[in-house]
């Protein structure tokens, strides 16, 4: 019940009941992790306790209720996340379409990102997001009567995708808000909503797990032993979603394994070698027509591949757990190519591409760039050597 189902986070969930329990209950809150820390699935705990919180245990009221918070059913729970049209919802996509694949999501994937969400709807080539219509859905859904008689509770995941209308629509209810009335704003990255939604909500962040406590739950719910445990919890850096697919290395993993692997070599290779730069301008094509969250998914790849290069460049091997798949790709001979001297312009040409391609930036043009910039920056001489 609540907070049950939730990995770690044990203080938190003690705070988060205290506030509730004692009617601390702000009006506006954000709920901010990384991907994987559980933020979806605290927020939603959070909810569900909101809405029988004005209920006596042990009826049957209260518990009819609870059942339908838990299903994502009750009526006064409302959801808004990004979305696009796809081969089901032709135009004007709003959450309330997509309400039975968002709780196949919740159900399934709790602990999922955004990407993991664009594919359960199709849309993983395009870019979903909130849209002014969703602000003024949720205008309307708030100013509704309390159907239970409780809390009205709007949950918006991903708030950041919200784009600078709807935000500004958001920030008079915000200010403005109806009776019995919370909004609960779940993001990764708080620092890209706007100023002043940020300024008038509470903020609650959620901190990644901790190696020992994903461990645990690996152990505790899938039966693995601790040595394997370990060692998955380790590469998943307080990603409890990257931990579970490590369990089961998907085929999106060897594609991106074998889209790096392919560039890294025609970066090297291109230094005074026409063909290969032909190469790399047909590599930056492919890439190109993936669709935007594949691309960013891909370059996210890509930062983490080079991170375990320069630690194992400089000797911190027992933080390196990188497996490659193509047993002609070998990281010990790859990461003397990635040292102090070129790693963090690397990190920062990556980093720079991402974010042009999220902001629309012609795909092949950003990749054609980064190539290039590579290719130069993998031929740089490790000076410190």
């Amino acid at each position: 019940m609540f907070y049950d189902e939730i990995i770690g986070h044990e203080s938190l969930k003690k705070h988060l009941q205290f506030s509730v329990e004692n009617g601390r209950i702000p009006h506006a809150q954000i709920f901010s992790g990384d991907p994987g820390s559980g933020t979806l699935l605290m927020a939603l705990a959070y909810a569900q306790h909101l809405l029988v919180s004005h209920l006596e245990s042990d009826t049957a009221t209260y518990r009819q209720n609870l059942q339908k918070s838990e299903h994502l059913t009750h009526p006064d729970l409302h959801f808004v996340f990004p979305v696009a049209s796809n081969q089901d919802v032709k135009s004007k996509p709003m959450s309330d379409l997509f309400l039975p694949a968002w709780r196949k999501f919740v159900a399934e994937t709790p602990y999922g990102n955004a990407y993991d969400w664009f594919m359960q709807i199709g849309i993983e080539n395009k870019q979903g997001f909130i849209g002014v219509d969703e602000a003024q859905d949720i205008v309307r859904k708030l100013n509704l009567k309390s159907f239970e008689g409780g809390y009205k509770v709007m949950l918006i995941w991903m708030a950041e995708k919200m784009n600078t209308e709807t935000a500004n629509k958001l920030l008079k209810l915000i200010e403005e808000p109806t009776e019995k009335t919370v909004l609960i704003l779940v993001s990764q990255d708080a620092a890209q909503l706007l100023q002043t939604i940020q300024s008038r909500c509470q903020l609650v962040e959620i901190p990644r797990m901790s190696e020992a406590v994903i461990e645990k739950a690996l152990v505790d719910k899938y039966g693995l032993k601790n040595f394997e445990a370990s060692q998955i919890a380790k590469k998943a850096e307080g990603d409890f979603q990257k931990a579970l697919q490590l369990l089961t290395p998907s085929s999106e993993d060897v594609y991106f394994e074998a889209l790096f692997v392919r560039w890294v070599r025609l970066a090297f290779s291109a230094k005074g070698n026409k063909k290969a730069i032909l190469d790399l301008l047909k590599w930056a094509e492919e890439v190109a027509s993936k669709g935007r969250e594949t691309q960013k998914s891909f370059l996210k790849y890509c930062l983490e591949v080079f991170r375990q290069a320069i630690l194992l460049n400089q000797n911190c091997k027992e933080l390196v757990f990188f497996e490659s798949k193509d047993a002609k790709f070998d990281i010990n001979k790859f990461s003397p190519f990635v040292h102090p001297e070129n790693v963090f312009s690397i990190f920062e040409l990556i980093k720079e591409a991402s974010l042009h391609i999220e902001r629309n930036g012609n795909a092949k043009i950003v990749l054609t760039d980064l190539s290039i910039k590579l290719t130069r920056l993998l031929h740089q001489k490790n000076r410190s050597a």
